[in-house]
């Protein structure tokens, strides 16, 4: 997971909302103004067309058809085993090393094939990074912890770095707790603060879409609305996709939701009508809290 240098790529990432492919062929688009809502007419930054994919002989996704645009948050939902957190790895290659993986149809970041020949991975991953469902902090001082795919990526001299640190980690509201003991094991940190530290690592290479596995699954009521009011912030500047199995999370964060079931994508649509006037029978279902 980790590269020589010490520094995960996949930490690294940074995006926004989403739009459908319809039948014809045409994009239309599944964001809608939210009060904080910015650039919601910008063109898609990200784009899934056609998409299939699974393992072996299983089939996980059928024909996916979703585009992000920049500065917007959309959440995935669905349930356990439809394929939303599979299909989030996809979107920065993380399944690329395992076992019988296969897709289909094409991801495009900004109109590039990832999975193209001349797509460096190493940049893909800090363009567009992701945070997991349980914190994972890299072997080194809290400090290093912050700027290390600064280092890796040559984006910082090493006198800034310090600098660099400091500002992530007030972005995401740990320095307060770490200024004395920047130097640190970052295992000393409880759970929570250390999700927030791989949030300020992922933040530090200024990725342009960010993908969040369930990230506050496993964090504490407090640092979960912390984490929630951030990214409601990042929403103004970056693209974030979001995999949760809280509805009223998907509520609070997202302007766009997409629903995953049975192996396809149900509906896709500004998270307010998702939630209070869907067109699918599965989508009142599911946000009724009948199936899932």
């Amino acid at each position: 997971m980790s590269s020589g240098s010490g520094f995960a790529p996949e930490d690294v990432g940074v995006g926004h909302a989403a739009s459908r492919m319809s039948s014809d062929g045409h994009t239309a688009s599944n964001s809608a103004p939210r009060a904080t809502a910015v650039g919601t007419l910008d063109a898609p930054l990200f784009v899934a067309r056609d998409v299939s994919l699974g393992f072996g002989a299983v089939t996980v996704l059928s024909e996916v058809d979703l585009s992000f645009n920049p500065r917007t948050v959309t959440a995935l939902i669905g349930p356990t085993g439809c394929g939303k957190s599979t299909f989030l790895r996809s979107l920065n290659r993380m399944n690329d090393n395992v076992r019988g993986y296969w897709r289909t149809g094409a991801i495009e970041l900004e109109g590039e094939e990832i999975s193209d020949r001349d797509m460096d991975l190493l940049v893909l991953r800090r363009r567009v990074g992701m945070l997991f469902q349980r914190p994972n902090p890299f072997p080194m001082s809290i400090r290093d912890n912050v700027v290390a795919g600064v280092k890796a990526h040559r984006m910082a001299p090493r006198s800034e770095l310090g600098a660099v640190a400091e500002k992530y980690l007030k972005e995401v509201g740990l320095w307060s707790a770490v200024a004395d003991r920047l130097g640190d094991s970052p295992f000393r940190l409880s759970g929570g603060q250390q999700q927030l530290l791989c949030l300020a690592r992922a933040l530090a290479v200024e990725p342009d879409v960010l993908l969040l596995d369930e990230p506050t699954s496993s964090l504490d009521p407090v640092t979960t609305e912390m984490v929630e009011e951030m990214l409601r912030r990042l929403a103004n500047q970056l693209s974030i996709v979001i995999v949760t199995h809280n509805l009223a999370q998907a509520r609070r964060v997202a302007g766009t939701t997409a629903f995953l079931y049975n192996g396809r994508l149900v509906e896709c649509g500004p998270t307010d009508k998702i939630f209070e006037a869907p067109d699918e029978p599965e989508t009142v279902s599911y946000v009724s809290g009948r199936i899932g």
